[in-house]
């Protein structure tokens, strides 16, 4: 895996407990058939997971099927960037981890906005 992060240095795994990611490595990286583009390395609170779930993606009640385990505030996962952008733009954007998001994110956002929501 060369994927880089927002910097262009190595991306970093986000979380893998619970594990995220598109291909569920605890990486955020994405491909053509991602159309959530699940680039977004989040530090999750409860008013993100209240508004995610109020907009249809329910990411706080567990589905055991998939094996996914719910979230809570505090946890790491990797967004979509479609989402984490409406939810900037609704105020509840949470903090991200630039070094385990994708330079991908930059094709939606400028880094300025991004470092703006910096967890380090």
């Amino acid at each position: 895996m060369n994927a880089l992060n927002v910097y262009g240095q190595p991306l970093i795994a986000c979380c893998t407990d619970p594990m995220t990611g598109y291909f569920r490595d605890g990486f955020c990286r994405t491909m053509p058939q991602d159309t959530g583009t699940h680039v977004v390395c989040a530090k999750v609170t409860d008013e993100f997971l209240n508004y995610t779930k109020l907009k249809g993606n329910d990411l706080s009640t567990p589905i055991p099927q998939w094996q996914f385990p719910g979230l809570k505030a505090g946890d790491k996962w990797c967004l979509c960037m479609s989402r984490w952008l409406e939810a900037e733009k609704a105020g509840f954007a949470p903090k991200i981890d630039l070094k385990a998001t994708h330079i991908k994110a930059l094709e939606f956002a400028r880094l300025e906005l991004l470092e703006a929501y910096a967890i380090d």
